[in-house]
């Protein structure tokens, strides 16, 4: 596999609560167990990324369901438009308003340390969403496996091309975990699994703009281009299906022509693009379980409760960080067999 950068592109609540009610004589690795310290309660502070994308408006939308149905007592929402400077100033907001732990989702997971390490110092509990910061302490980081994103979308392109080809990877930005566990996975995938396939990578920062220039431009260049991975669908489907439809591009999978398109995040536009023919597959992220439970586990830090590395009992697993604990949600690929399963979350909105 060669990998080239363009030129100009440098499961109910129920069973929630069953995990939350553990004994402390239980030793099973899901288990919650109250810390003698624990805290009584209090008011949890959440900040949004953003809401300039389809899936992140997903999860906002979830959000203030979720704290009903956990009873989880809320502030006011604030939101740091993908801006860590503003994410530090709105905890900083939060904390003044009453917030005794925190739900946030930095976009730049290596500058927001020093925010961590002060929080911990007031002893407000920090949950992470959809991110895991790269330093400093946090209770819980509540996300999908990443570079098994990368590594079903690699699998996906490299089955469909027979092991030969040009593909492009759409990246997200490089300074967030995500970016680079996808990019990582997708790249490391293609050089071990299917060496005759040509990887161009083009770092959009997330940027829809970014993603429909770069890939006009690559497809320009190389016209023999027969795979694309998105890593967002979120930011990148409509750019990418205006650029293939603005080429005649967007064809059946017998036809020649036909580039294999293959996305993360599970929006509903996905499935019904690929109930369209417009993309082949997407890994669905959950935005309903992100939300569920990032607030479940900020919920839980406040009772006191600890959680210890293993198997859960709504079919995740909690990895031990340097930093904290990681519940690895499940998240699966769609395509056009499975599109119109109803557990998806994609399938539930209204």
């Amino acid at each position: 596999m060669k990998s080239r950068i363009p030129a100009g592109a440098a499961a109910g609540l129920a069973v929630a609560l069953s995990l939350a009610a553990c004994s402390s004589t239980d030793t099973g690795p899901s288990t919650a167990t109250n810390a003698a310290s624990g805290a009584a309660g209090g008011k949890v502070g959440i900040d949004h990324p953003r809401a300039d994308t389809d899936f992140w408006n997903s999860y906002i939308k979830y959000v203030p369901e979720m704290a009903q149905q956990l009873g989880v007592d809320l502030l006011p929402a604030t939101n740091s438009q993908n801006d860590v400077q503003k994410l530090v100033s709105n905890t900083n907001a939060l904390v003044g308003q009453g917030a005794k732990a925190i739900v946030m989702a930095p976009q730049d997971t290596g500058a927001i340390a020093s925010t961590l390490e002060q929080l911990a110092g007031k002893k407000i509990p920090v949950v992470s969403v959809d991110t895991r910061p790269d330093k400093g302490p946090v209770y819980m980081v509540v996300r999908a496996d990443n570079r098994a994103y990368g590594q079903k979308a690699c699998e996906f392109l490299g089955d469909k091309l027979a092991g030969k080809g040009e593909v492009v990877q759409l990246m997200g930005s490089l300074s967030s975990v995500n970016g680079r566990d996808r990019a990582e996975a997708f790249r490391e995938c293609m050089k071990s699994k299917f060496s005759g396939i040509t990887v161009y990578e083009a770092p959009t920062e997330w940027d829809g703009g970014k993603a429909a220039s770069m890939l006009q431009t690559l497809l320009q260049q190389h016209p023999g281009i027969k795979g694309i991975y998105m890593h967002a669908g979120g930011a990148h489907l409509a750019p990418t299906l205006q650029v293939l439809k603005s080429k005649n591009l967007i064809v059946p999978p017998t036809d020649p022509k036909h580039i294999f398109v293959v996305s993360n995040d599970g929006i509903p536009q996905e499935l019904a693009a690929i109930r369209a023919g417009e993309i082949d597959a997407t890994v669905s992220q959950p935005a309903d379980a992100y939300a569920k439970y990032a607030l479940f586990y900020a919920k839980a830090a406040l009772e006191g409760k600890t959680f210890k590395p293993g198997p859960t009992d709504h079919d995740s697993t909690i990895i031990q960080l340097p930093n904290g604990l990681e519940d690895q949600l499940p998240a699966p690929l769609v395509t056009k067999e499975n599109v119109d399963d109803k557990a998806l979350w994609g399938n539930q909105i209204k």
